[in-house]
Parts: structure tokens; sequence; C-alpha cells
């Protein structure tokens, strides 16, 4: 048995699916199959079997889940220490939301790490759902993007003491934009132009689309929100986007602001974290730097970039490495 059969196990028991946990960790699924059969193997019982669409735990399966997020979170413990022992980099593994991480992730974890802070990083996207799983079983240190409570400060996913607080870092708001085409009709009637970001129920850009009463049918999905706005800008149809973000495009006349009974819609991006007695020094140190002009700047200007040389592009975080 191993830790990092243990970590599948629990990524597909809590994420629902094969595929999920795999994207969470940056392999093939094949792979995560291989970890959960060894596994299974292991221990003589299927432990989580297939439920239509999605996974279910057996009874022994159900008693190991709590036993395994312990172990697992207890590794990530141990794996700390012995690179602190070792005078090793400190770890920050961060997980964004769509929007967040096109544009801003990566350009601002390069500002941290610029700032002579000896932290190792890495930075990986994850859906609103995962986002929790994530952090409270040590997969992640911190979350970019949604609020993962009800209010802020609200603590979720209280899990032997992995409660996660969520704070808010940045406030802008969502509009609708089109290139100069005329839009015949009301918004449900308008060809909505999304990326990955509107497929997540949980999102602001999801929430606003339901709030338009805009049907699936009327959505095109884009690879990202950079080629939603430029197929707007053509007179495809119209996209939404956070307005800080379209400046430019708005300014050299690409695009306009369409006026919406929803929009201008309020949007915060938070920072979500263990509770402090379970942050990593890494992560407290992230979240400082968060409140500072430095980082704000770059919140808001994310395409001012950074030198070819510093550049890295992100990758999805892993125990696979």
């Amino acid at each position: 048995m191993t830790l990092t059969q243990l970590s599948t196990f629990v990524l597909v028991a809590k994420l629902g699916s094969v595929k999920a946990a795999a994207t969470a960790l940056g392999v093939s699924e094949p792979a995560v199959s291989q970890a959960l059969a060894a596994l299974r193997q292991q221990l003589g019982d299927q432990l989580v079997v297939r439920a239509g669409a999605t996974m279910r735990l057996t009874t022994a399966g159900t008693r190991l889940l709590p036993i395994a997020s312990q172990m697992v979170a207890l590794g990530a413990d141990a794996e700390a220490a012995v690179r602190a022992g070792k005078g090793a980099p400190g770890q920050l593994r961060v997980v964004a939301s769509g929007t967040v991480m096109e544009f801003v992730a990566a350009p601002l974890v390069d500002a941290f790490a610029e700032s002579g802070r000896k932290i190792d990083t890495t930075v990986g996207m994850a859906a609103t759902d995962e986002m929790p799983v994530l952090l409270a079983n040590r997969f992640a240190d911190v979350a970019l993007g949604p609020n993962l409570g009800r209010s802020v400060g609200d603590t979720v996913d209280n899990e032997r003491g992995n409660e996660l607080i969520s704070e808010p870092v940045f406030r802008t708001h969502l509009v609708v934009v089109a290139g100069s085409a005329r839009l015949p009709g009301s918004p449900a009637h308008w060809s909505w132009l999304v990326d990955s970001t509107a497929a997540d129920p949980a999102s602001e850009a999801a929430r606003l689309l339901r709030r338009l009463h805009v049907p699936e049918a009327r959505m095109r999905m884009f690879p990202s929100a950079t080629a939603a706005w430029a197929a707007a800008a053509d007179g495809a149809g119209v996209s939404v986007a956070p307005a800080h973000l379209v400046t430019a495009r708005l300014r050299r006349g690409e695009l306009r602001v369409v006026h919406t009974s929803a929009t201008p819609a309020d949007a915060t991006w938070y920072l979500t974290t263990l509770s402090p007695e379970r942050r990593s020094i890494a992560a407290e140190t992230f979240r400082h730097y968060l409140s500072t002009a430095a980082a704000l700047r770059v919140m808001r200007e994310p395409g001012a970039g950074v030198s070819p040389s510093k550049f890295r592009p992100p990758v999805y975080v892993t125990l696979w490495s």
C-alpha cells in the first residue's frame, strides 16, 4: 500500500470519477485505474464502484476514506518536514478557476517568486467543487477564484480540523461584450460565446447566464476566454468578461459593452486556504503577498507579463513527479 494509491482512492471517491481524479493529478486515466486496482488487490475489496455516471463507496471503502484522507495529509506534512529539515525551498501549490487561471495565476505566482522568496510553486486549474477536496486533503495549498464558503470568512469542509477559509483579494464586475454587429431580440436569443468557466455551475459566469435565462442551446464553447472574446469581436455573438480584463479591447473599439438586466454584475476573486493552524508557511506567505500593492497591480493588469527568462508555463498540481 502506497501514498500514491491512497491519494488516488481519495480523489476518485471525493471527486466522483476516474477522469476527475486523473485531471487533478495531471496523469492519464489508465494510471489512476492502475493505482486504484493495486489498492483494491492489496485490501481485497472494490472500495469504490461505478454507479451510473458517478462512483459509490463500498462499506469497506466508506470506512477507509477518512483514514486514507488522514494518511494523505500526514504524508504531505512529512514531505514538508523533510524539505524544511534539508533546507530545501518551501512548496506552494496553487489551484485556480478558469478565468483566473488563464490571465492571472501564472503572472501572479511569477511575481511572487521574483520577490526573492525561496518557495517552489506550481499552478493548476480546478472546478469549484474540486477545490475543497484538493485543499482539505493537502493536494493543494491555496485556491484562487470562487468563494468556497457561503459568505466571507465562512469555513467549509470541516473534516478532521481541515476547515477552509475564503478571503476576498480582488473585486471587479462582469460585463457582456460584443462587436459592432447589431443584436436582435433578448439575451436569451443571442449567441453566447463562452469558455470552460461557464460549464462550472458554481462559477459567477454560469450564475450570470442563469439569471439571464440563457439556454444551453444558445451557448458555443471556446477553448479560452481570449478565443471567445475574439469571436465576439468578429461579430459571432456576445461573451461574458471581467471588465478590467477587456479594458484594452474596449479602448481600441474591438469590443463594446452590451447592457443587460443583470449586468454589470459584481464579481470577487477569493483566496481560500486551510485554517491558520493547518496552513503551510508558504501558503501564509502567499496570503500576505496578495495584500500588497504589487499583487494588486498584477491582478488588475496581468497583461503586463514577465520577461521571457522568468516565464514558467503553468502545470497541473501532481503527486506523481
